[in-house]
């Protein structure tokens, strides 16, 4: 018959592949458990306020309209939506997908059974699947899987954050317009159950049997599979636990699927009692703490509490004088077996010829060992009992009395445990793989010996006192050819006549009276030596490897060995060679990724990298986490170190009086910062005993390691310190997974906001803009220097980013930089939402536009009654001005300050690092002249779409501060009606509030009503700067028709001085000219 795995049976491979990406599905659900959206859980107030509207439960499908609707109504929640639509669709499709491949599981396997059932599979039915060990495994396993995907939704995936997710997704996709979409049978399979993972909380009715038969599965399937479950021994694990205390760990994964797969059948829970003693007695006699799937554990006394056939079977189990007896059994196995495994470990005693006398021993240690360490690991578990479940308590309790639980004590037998299986598995692996040769070594040394015995019974040789024995030297040659003729491959042959030989040559000793020749009888012990390790090499057997594979499994620890972070770090602390250890312990641990592989390995699937990396990496996640003890000591200690040196070591004069000396020398601070100094080198040295491990599929380096382990720790302290010495007093969003700053091995820390900023560089920021608010300072731009406008002292200078960059550094002061860039962003953007949907919608507004517009055409000529006409046009439109000014001075503000910053910039960066200034320079000139060439010749060569020339020198030029602030386009805009015509009402509408001044230049008028010349004119330019140039030519044209037109009025009336808003436009379009560096024809012409 072919095999059921083999590529050509179909009905094998069909199922297997179900099941491989039944495991690859769970992976999935899990890696995405992490990064679920914190605003989908609605648990802030801000969250609730701001985005209540938008994120909706199921109950979204009852009217659907009337909701979009409301948003609608809203122009405000129209962009937050698109916004939030934008920075999550991401993760939202990813969700939607794995929640996809679990409808697609089930459905898939219901279309396997039906095809089973319709004979698809020639010669192939659900009986005979079930007959074959691989069928069985895999149609239980297929069950089985299905259960977890949904148990695993539901405890990391809420009920109410699943249905919000869905509604998100149906919004913002176009999964509703696809006709093949699955969403509806999705939404109806996943909805909330109203169960909740949070302690104390209320079990929902019917839970999780009602979840579970939301797709119908077939019932008689369900039944073989129970009924598999119950009586077979499905994986033949009972082998490698020979003794009966020991089967219900034996069959302890079998067990897991069982309780899973009941829930499929929950008749057989509630009434069926005969069946679940049955169950009972045979898995769970004496644990009631089960891991159903890499270290998922679950306390079957409040799982099982509201079916009756459970309960009443399970009783048994919890009876008083049953847990008394399974915990002291326990206590005292660790009594006994601490000591036995730490002589096993002692320096030399694990020798070949132990391990080969004793492996029956020595697996029999192992198997206690992993026992004793796996019930008590699962029935003290924080984890498995909720402390306001009353009787759980009392169990947690008892078992915890009467096993003398001590954590540290089981750890250390955790450790020696790992310890000894790694150093066993090693020898075991060495041995195994030079077992042939070695056979082949002892057989030729024992052919040898007896073929020389032979020559000496023959007389040529000459031996001590040996006489000529013809019948011993053919006997001899004969048990030579004996020897000889020992064949490697038939072992079990091979061992029946090596034994009959050396009864023979004990027999010949006695017989033949050979005992007075010394010689003889150690030719002879030898020989029997030889054939003794051949007896013993060829028992060498990979059995023996998957039996300690078997016995060692550490997956049910997969989550619960996070309760012993502490101590591992504790022990480490005290002594770091005890890393050693810990290498054998993660490497047990990683044994776990066995479970989810296998199938997904078998089936060749294309998940097995994905699936690898994903466990591989939770793995090193945490021995990075146990780890970074070293790197926090180390810190630790050089703190202390700091500390003395800085308050307690005295610093010793170039010249010293003898007698002070002794005063001086300060021996016991100085003994303490070389203590200090040593302990961080031991703590390196532990760290590096580690060797370089692979752990799943990921290569660990211990120095590396210790490198990001250091740096996480400094970026910590540093953003710590960061965080705690910027807060002030004063009166579009990335996710963490998106950003290329963010690290999972060196994280940058997340601290509780104490303001609207999200780190210390906000807060820097925003104080920076408080401190020099156009409302309360002005900025002389010759002096680069604010000035307070009420009692005129300076309020902060240039001076402040030379600090900022010696404190933060280059990148702290970029990185302000940026900060400033994107609130530009943020700023145009939402007045320019102002603009459209406020002052455009005004009608009176937009009527004085028009007859603002009728009056100044043609821009060449003179606007008679200029004054009249100018003066109405801004009365009309005074209501729009006040919003209007403070959204372009917040503008201006923040351009003065980045041009600050790269002032700065550019300086150290000449001072420090010329070369990089000079080929930095040159190579912006390069390029910028080859682009200029290409637009003139398209024939020669530009950067393709794809280079990313452009963008990396952009990075670099930001940084040296070689780049002009004013000259950027920060957003994409439309064309826009009037803009010209109101930028230019606006700047006339501030005019009167300012006044010239020979010394000063353009200066506030009053401090009640204040308006900062430099910000105002870079704002406006910034402003401009984002719409085609020709509104800037309309606009500067507005302008000169207005100096011309005044000035005409001013002429015709004989009014001798120069009106003061006449001064104020010359002056802006001088510094328009001076902050553009456009050539001053641009005035020239305008006015003309």
């Amino acid at each position: 018959m072919v095999d059921f795995l083999a590529e050509n049976n179909l009905c094998g491979q069909a199922i297997l592949r179900i099941v491989s990406r039944g495991n690859a599905t769970i992976a999935e659900l899990l890696r995405l458990s992490d990064f679920i959206p914190a605003v989908f859980r609605l648990k802030d107030k801000n969250d609730q306020q701001k985005y209540g509207d938008m994120i909706c439960d199921f109950s979204y499908f009852k009217g659907p309209e009337c909701y979009e609707r409301k948003l609608e109504a809203k122009p405000e929640l129209q962009d937050l939506d698109e916004e939030f639509r934008e920075n999550n669709i991401e993760i939202l499709s990813r969700f939607y997908l794995a929640f996809e491949s679990v409808h697609k599981y089930i459905l898939d396997l219901n279309r396997y059974l039906d095809d089973l059932h319709e004979g698809v599979y020639i010669q192939q039915t659900l009986e005979t699947v079930l007959l074959n060990e691989d069928g069985k495994q895999l149609l239980c396993e297929a069950l089985y899987l299905y259960g977890v995907m949904l148990l695993v939704i539901d405890q990391k995936i809420e009920g109410e954050v699943r249905e919000r997710m869905l509604v998100s997704y149906y919004r913002y996709s176009a999964a509703r317009s696809s006709a093949d979409s699955n969403l509806d049978d999705i939404c109806k399979l996943l909805r909330s159950t109203g169960y909740s993972s949070q302690p104390g909380a209320k079990r929902p009715a019917n839970y999780p049997e009602s979840y579970f038969q939301r797709v119908p599965i077939s019932a008689p399937f369900i039944s073989m599979v129970i009924g598999r479950l119950r009586s077979d021994d499905i994986y033949n694990q009972v082998s490698a636990y020979p003794l009966p205390e020991h089967r219900s760990t034996a069959l302890a994964n079998q067990a897991a699927m069982l309780y899973v797969c009941l829930y499929f059948s929950p008749s057989i829970l509630h009434t069926q009692q005969a069946k679940m003693r049955e169950i009972v007695d045979k898995y769970f006699p004496d644990n009631w703490v089960i891991s159903i799937y890499m270290g998922i554990t679950v306390n079957l006394v409040e799982a099982w509490e509201p079916y009756k056939a459970a309960k009443t079977a399970l009783n048994y189990t919890l009876d008083l004088a049953n847990v008394k007896e399974q915990a002291t059994r326990y206590a005292a196995s660790m009594e006994s077996l601490r000591p036995q495994v730490q002589q096993l470990l002692k320096e030399g005693f694990l020798r070949e010829e132990i391990i080969l006398d004793n492996i029956p021993k020595l697996l029999n240690c192992l198997r206690d060992c992993n026992v004793a360490i796996r019930w008590l690991m699962l029935h003290s578990a924080e984890s498995a009992y909720d402390p306001n479940n009353k009787r759980l308590r009392q169990i947690k309790d008892q078992v915890l009395n009467d096993s003398k639980y001590n954590p540290k004590i089981l750890f250390q037998l955790l450790l020696d445990t790992a310890q000894f299986e790694f150093t066993l598995k090693e020898m075991f692996k060495q041995m195994l793989s030079e077992k042939q040769i070695k056979w082949e070594s002892y057989k030729k040394e024992g052919s040898e010996r007896m073929t020389e015995l032979a020559d000496v019974f023959s007389g040529i040789k000459p031996l001590t006192r040996v006489e000529k024995n013809e019948n011993l030297q053919a006997w001899f040659r004969e048990i030579s050819k004996q020897i000889e003729s020992l064949n490697y491959e038939d072992s079990t042959a091979a061992g029946r006549k090596t034994v009959q030989l050396i009864q023979a040559l004990v027999e010949v000793q006695e017989f033949h009276q050979l005992e007075s020749n010394l010689q003889v009888c150690q030719f002879l012990a030898d020989t029997r030596k030889f054939l003794h390790h051949m007896i013993r090499t060829i028992n060498i057997k990979e059995e023996v490897l998957i039996t300690m594979q078997i016995v060692g499994d550490l997956s049910y620890a997969w989550q619960i060995i996070d309760s012993f972070t502490s101590i591992m770090q504790e022990s480490i602390r005290v002594s770091p060679s005890m890393v050693t250890k810990l290498r054998a312990t993660f490497l047990k641990l990683a044994s776990a990724l066995d479970l989810p592989l296998l199938r997904i390995n078998q089936a060749n699937s294309a998940d097995l990298l994905s699936v690898s990396q994903f466990y591989s990496g939770e793995l090193v996640a945490y021995v990075r986490k146990v780890l970074q003890i070293i790197p926090e000591s180390m810190f630790t200690s050089l703190a202390k170190i700091i500390k003395l040196q800085i308050h307690d070591i005295m610093e010793v004069p170039t010249r010293l009086d003898k007698d002070k000396l002794k005063d001086y020398s300060q021996l016991g601070a100085r003994y303490e910062v070389a203590k200090l100094t040593h302990d961080i080198s031991i703590f390196t040295e532990g760290i590096l005993m580690m060797k370089t491990t692979l752990v799943g599929i990921i290569k660990v380096d211990p120095k590396q390691l210790l490198e990001d382990g250091i740096r996480k720790e400094l970026v910590r302290r540093v953003a710590y310190a960061l965080h705690k010495g910027l807060i002030f007093n004063p009166k579009a969003k990335i996710q963490d997974w998106q950003s290329v700053y963010q690290s999972t091995h060196i994280p940058i820390p997340k601290f509780p906001s104490v303001d609207e900023s999200a780190t210390f560089i906000g807060r820097l920021c925003r104080e920076i803009l408080r401190i020099t608010d156009p409302k309360v300072t002005c900025y002389i731009d010759q002096m680069n220097t604010w000035y307070d406008l009420k009692s005129h002292q300076e309020t902060t200078n240039n001076r402040l980013f030379s600090e900022i960059q010696n404190t933060l550094g280059t990148f702290g002061l970029n990185g302000l930089d940026r900060l400033l860039c994107f609130m530009i962003v943020k700023e145009l953007q939402n007045f320019l939402t102002m603009l459209q949907k406020t002052i455009l919608k005004d009608k009176a507004v937009l009527d004085a536009f028009k007859a603002m517009l009728a009056a100044v055409n043609p821009v060449q000529g003179i606007v008679a009654n200029a004054s009249k006409v100018y003066a109405t046009a801004v009365a009309k439109t005074q209501k729009i001005w006040g919003a209007y000014l403070e959204a372009i001075m917040k503008v201006g503000q923040m351009q003065i300050l980045r041009q600050q910053i790269a002032n700065e910039l550019n300086y150290s960066c000449k001072f420090d690092s010329k070369h990089l200034a000079a080929a930095l320079e040159n190579l912006n000139r390069s390029l910028l002249a080859d682009i200029e060439a290409h637009y003139q010749d398209p024939s020669l060569p530009y950067p393709k779409e794809d280079n990313t020339l452009l963008y990396d020198i952009t990075a670099y030029l930001e940084a040296a501060g070689i780049h002009n602030p004013l000259s950027k386009i920060y957003i994409t805009t439309k064309r826009l009606p009037y803009f010209p015509i109101i930028n230019f009402l606006f700047i006339i509408a501030q005019l009167p509030k300012l006044q010239y001044g020979k010394n000063q230049g353009m200066t506030c008028r009053k401090a009640t009503d204040p308006v900062d010349w430099p910000p105002l004119v870079l704002g406006t330019l910034t402003l401009l700067k984002q719409f085609h140039s020709r509104y800037t030519q309309h606009f500067l044209a507005l302008i000169g028709q207005f100096i011309r037109s005044v000035m005409e009025q001013c002429t015709s009336q004989k009014i001798p001085d120069m009106p003061s808003d006449v001064v104020g436009a010359l002056m802006f379009l001088e510094d328009y000219v001076k902050y553009t560096k456009l050539s001053r024809k641009v005035c020239q012409l305008s006015p003309c």
